[in-house]
């Protein structure tokens, strides 16, 4: 279907839904769902999610505890339309696996999107991805996801996308406990503890978990234990800061295609802290923030690497007059480290890699309400880095608020990816004169609340073209790194969210992707549907995920999966301070594949108390 009839059809939607919208304007009930919801990232201070152009996805807290998802990301995939990410196995990415896909740009691996813990960039420093393990979902506040480019506020990487992680801390004074523990399937075996202390001005939480598991295929085997602290100084009326620390380290083993050998087994560790002050004025308020990720790579087949990426984020923001602001920021990030086989050359090792690259940036960002229900926004980055130099990145969107209930918001903007460690400098495929992916997109949609604001829909039809994306050819009989690819993709997104009853909710989303060209780990039509019933004590959910035509293998043989998966979940609370729950996956039995040659598990099932002192 061509971009044209989409919009056809978006209209038409529109202009219905604005009508109706007309009739239930006056309504003075109390708000079931959260309208006037306030985030963070898709503007750096913190406005109403009405008044940002860029479609915003907001996952609570209460959505990520009531999954008992050990790691974050599968909550995700379900629950934001449009995005995708990659599993091998019951638990755990392993090696081959956690690709991120938004919108069918993510990148192999997925340098396309950017993931950010608290505002602060997520990328190890020689091959430019995050590591979907370390994120741990107990530890998490809330997640804001932007859906396509960001790079004028963010830069390299948020390309495709931006995921901004928000952890926890103690709101309240006095502390407060929570514990997990969950048995199941393969002796999958979970634990989780964490807690918060707030007096007065000083506040700090602190979290533990472990996973681990046999695996569901020979050589599966996947053990992690995460670390993380967490603690903030209420300076004055004005200042505060905050520092937090996390650690990860995990044993995970490749079992290999189906009807092949097992791979290669690895030890990571992964790290990151950061600093943070924050300003608030009457008129002004602002960050610092000084970061710091670190790593280190085992694989037997002596592979051996460790990273950093490090810099500064700073912004400030100024009301100038009513309805008016402008947001200055800066930024400086520098990432690198060793790459080496110390199995090679007989024993003696060779070094692949050891540099690192900078980047500095710079933006300004503005914003003006008009006539109360108009917001304009118009903002330009340019960044520069050590190897390629200048890139300037502009983006341009409004949100007009028809009426109180119906919210309509348009936007183009620019995307970048800078070229990784990785692809300059190792390997023979390197090119130390790549420059970065691009792409652009435009984008329309429409929020709309109805029935006394007990449901909302939001509709997204967007347009995505993207060029010098980096691709390997043969250059004689060397591979070689070019700037030669290109993509187009269009789509159409859904998310709807229904509270018939206090105890009754469901939430659904839908996505179609229409691409010039197979993209792996992008499905073209992706379908969840979840509901939750309580009643007393127990609560009951039941949730439906349906995957069209994911390309799982391209090139002259494409491969592609369609499945469905019937997840359950019961929870009793028994008191207070104890609840018991089970829950169960792909209750359908499906047989299917996420990866190439990596058949996933069928009915799996797990069982678990939960405790809150």
């Amino acid at each position: 279907m061509k971009l044209l009839e989409f919009f056809k059809i978006f209209t038409i939607l529109l202009i219905n839904l604005g009508s109706f919208s007309l009739l239930n304007a006056q309504s003075s009930l109390k708000d079931t769902i959260k309208i006037n919801e306030v985030i963070v990232t898709g503007t750096k201070v913190a406005v109403s999610r009405n008044n940002v152009p860029l479609t915003v996805t907001v996952i609570n807290e209460k959505e990520i505890d009531e999954s008992s998802e050990s790691s974050l990301l599968p909550v995700l995939s379900a629950r934001v339309p449009g995005m995708f990410v990659t599993e091998q196995g019951i638990t755990g990415f392993g090696i081959s696996a956690g690709q991120i896909s938004i919108r069918g740009i993510g990148g192999s691996p997925n340098t396309q999107v950017l993931v950010l813990l608290n505002g602060n960039p997520q990328y190890m420093g020689v091959f430019g991805h995050p590591l979907p393990d370390a994120y741990v979902a107990s530890d998490v506040e809330r997640v804001e996801v932007i859906h396509g480019p960001a790079s004028t506020l963010y830069g390299s990487n948020a390309m495709g996308g931006v995921i901004n992680i928000i952890t926890k801390k103690q709101q309240k004074d006095g502390y407060n406990t929570n514990a997990r523990i969950m048995h199941g399937s393969y002796n999958t075996q979970k634990y989780m503890v964490n807690g918060g202390y707030k007096k007065k001005k000083f506040n700090v939480f602190a979290g533990f978990n472990h996973d681990q598991t046999d695996g569901h295929r020979d050589s599966s085997d996947f053990s992690i234990t995460n670390g993380y602290f967490r603690t903030g100084y209420e300076i004055n009326n004005h200042f505060n800061s905050s520092f937090d620390f996390s650690l990860s380290q995990f044993d995970a083993t490749d079992p290999g295609p189906e009807e092949g050998n097992a791979g290669e087994s690895i030890d990571i560790t992964r790290g990151m802290g950061a600093f943070v002050i924050n300003n608030k004025f009457d008129n002004i308020s602002g960050s610092l923030r000084l970061f710091y990720n670190f790593g280190e790579h085992n694989i037997s087949d002596g592979f051996h690497s460790t990273d950093n990426n490090h810099g500064m984020v700073f912004y400030e923001a100024f009301n100038l007059f009513t309805g008016n602001t402008i947001t200055l920021g800066l930024d400086y990030k520098n990432y690198g480290g060793k790459a080496e086989n110390i199995f090679a050359m007989n024993g003696d090792g060779i070094v692949f890699s050891d540099t690192s690259v900078y980047e500095l940036g710079g933006y300004i960002l503005l914003q003006q309400r008009i006539f109360s229900k108009l917001m304009l926004n118009a903002g330009f980055r340019l960044t520069h880095n050590k190897v390629f130099g200048n890139e300037p990145v502009p983006s341009v969107g409004f949100a007009y608020n028809t009426t109180h209930k119906t919210i309509i918001k348009g936007s183009v903007s620019k995307g970048f990816r800078s070229p990784t460690i990785r692809e300059l400098f190792m390997w023979a495929p390197a090119n130390n004169t790549l420059l970065p992916e691009r792409m652009m997109q435009y984008e329309t949609s429409v929020n709309q609340y109805l029935f006394k604001d007990k449901l909302s829909i939001k509709i997204t039809v967007f347009k995505a073209e993207g060029d010098n994306l980096i691709k390997i050819i043969m250059d004689g009989n060397q591979p070689k790194y070019v700037n030669t690819g290109k993509f187009s993709n269009l789509g159409i997104e859904f998310a709807i969210n229904y509270m018939p009853l206090e105890n009754l909710k469901f939430h659904s989303n839908y996505s179609y992707i229409s691409m010039d060209e197979p993209i792996i780990a992008t499905p073209e039509q992706q379908f969840f549907l979840d509901g939750t019933y309580n009643w007393n004590n127990i609560s009951f959910n039941l949730s439906l995920q349906s995957i069209v035509n994911l390309y799982i293998q391209t090139g002259q043989n494409p491969v592609k999966e369609s499945y469905n998966l019937l997840n359950m979940r019961v929870n009793y609370k028994i008191n207070k301070y104890l609840d018991v729950f089970v829950k169960c996956k792909n209750l359908l039995n499906t047989n299917y594949q996420i990866n190439y040659g990596y058949p996933m598990p069928g009915i799996i099932a797990f069982g678990g108390i939960n405790l809150h002192f």
